[in-house]
């Protein structure tokens, strides 16, 4: 798939603090080095279910899981299929996971640099000793006449390091034949070897509160610029100001901004009726840690007449947003104020669309409501250090394997995330699928239409982006 730029990849790392940065300096004064992230590079820390899953992985497939306790790892979401997460550890990407949803796995891709954390007892292959400057200089396959041996569990299609009879690691690759098959062969390709880009990886333990510590500078900064971005909106139109909180990480560090900037304003929250506990709970608690009024609108009648007319809402048709979210809020700030200014959590490194997006703009769906996005120019690794840093309430759910927060059955999720849906709220996937069977034998649809996600796109026209976070 192609590369996707949606501005400067900000992420670098301090080898003295073994700590993710965002700047040129580290607050501990040493300079930082690029980390080579795939675009759009919108890397997020991994929690400790991200951590648990990309050692399972791991450790199935190679024996031995990937990212040691006490080490700062990150995750960043690459384009792909359906959803492929690169790991970062030491400063290095060293190596992915991707998932197959026909299948309904995860496979793991390393890089050479992985063999600095782990050694694989399995799924492997042991080059002579000939073979070493041209598999780890040119990245040259790995061909029967250089092989020594080869684990008995590699199967064609296999994922493998590629190690010296001293077992030092010189590369990763893709068997092309079963381990029987290779010990059979005079001639012919063994292992494809992937051609990664050396990278410097220098493991080191540290906390996410030294991660804050060595990137305090730099949030200062960016805090400054957002806090003044806000009181000149403020100033220059008279409407109410308010925030729209959504439950997620974006919208909690744009209130973390309004707070500072205006002090105690209300929280407009759309509750679109399929909308996670933990969602609610924490629009709660955070009402309830800052003293802020909460002003809730749902409309979930609205939505399921639709539905009944015209099917599931999909990722190049997501009527849900208007008639869930722009509709409602629209609603509710002609009954208020009759107009109002809603500072929102958008980003962007999010989409295209956000990335192209004003930073004020008036919505055609709600006219009553001039928003305005604060932390547009922050990455994820921003907003979590933020949040971080201040010690705010975030919605647990980015604890349990989610990286963005909305409703449980948006289209514009990958097959992945339904799938951790379907382990931590099996009612709610449930209860969406039976739905979804209903309109499947309206339609006379394919067997596997809800199986395979089908339902969640229409054509070929570009995703409607949510106007609403």
């Amino acid at each position: 798939m192609p590369r996707l730029y949606l501005g400067k990849i900000l992420l670098r790392w301090c080898d003295s603090c073994h700590a993710p940065v965002l700047s040129g300096i580290c607050a501990c004064g040493t300079p930082t080095r690029p980390v080579a992230v795939t675009p759009p590079g919108d890397a997020r820390p991994a929690f400790p279910d991200d951590v648990e899953r990309v050692n399972r992985i791991f450790s199935e497939h190679f024996g031995a899981p990937l990212i040691p306790e006490g080490h700062i790892a990150l995750l960043n979401k690459v384009p792909a299929e359906d959803r492929m997460d690169e790991i970062v550890l030491g400063g290095a990407v060293v190596g992915a996971i991707r998932y197959f949803p026909e299948e309904r796995r995860w496979e793991p891709l390393p890089r050479p640099a992985a063999a600095a954390y782990l050694k694989p007892t399995k799924r492997y292959v042991v080059v002579d000793d000939g073979a070493i400057t041209s598999i780890r200089g040119s990245g040259a396959s790995v061909l029967a006449p250089g092989l020594v041996s080869i684990d008995p569990a590699v199967a064609e299609g296999d994922e493998v390091f590629i190690l010296t009879k001293a077992g030092e690691c010189i590369g990763v690759g893709r068997a092309k034949v079963d381990a029987a098959t290779a010990g059979t062969m005079d001639r012919g390709l063994v292992v494809r070897t992937r051609k990664n880009v050396q990278s410097v990886c220098v493991p080191g333990e540290a906390t996410w509160e030294d991660v804050v510590a060595a990137n305090e500078p730099v949030l200062a900064d960016y805090e400054a610029a957002s806090i003044r971005f806000v009181r000149e909106v403020a100033q220059q139109n008279p409407e109410k100001p308010t925030v729209s909180y959504s439950g997620g990480k974006d919208s909690l560090a744009t209130l973390l901004v309004v707070l500072k900037a205006l002090g105690p304003v209300p929280l407009l929250f759309a509750d679109t009726g399929f909308e996670f506990p933990e969602t609610c709970e924490n629009v709660d608690e955070v009402a309830e840690r800052y003293g802020l009024e909460v002003l809730r609108v749902c409309d979930e009648e609205a939505f399921w007449k639709m539905f009944d007319e015209n099917g599931p809402p999909a990722v190049d048709d997501r009527w849900c947003c208007t008639v869930c979210k722009l509709h409602p809020v629209g609603r509710l700030i002609g009954d208020h104020w009759g107009e109002c200014l809603s500072f929102i959590g958008q980003r962007k490194y999010e989409s295209v669309r956000r990335m192209q997006s004003r930073r004020v703009w008036r919505n055609a769906h709600v006219p009553q409501q001039l928003s305005a996005a604060p932390i547009q120019q922050w990455t994820a690794m921003h907003v979590w250090l933020y949040i971080f840093r201040e010690k705010a309430p975030y919605n647990r759910l980015y604890e349990r394997g989610l990286d963005r927060i909305g409703c449980f059955m948006c289209p514009s999720s990958d097959l992945a995330t339904f799938a951790i849906i379907g382990v931590s709220h099996p009612e709610l996937l449930a209860m969406w699928h039976g739905k979804l069977a209903r309109w499947q034998e309206r339609q006379g649809l394919s067997p596997d239409w809800i199986e395979r996600g089908l339902w969640r796109k229409r054509g070929d026209a570009d995703e409607e982006e949510d106007s609403y976070n």
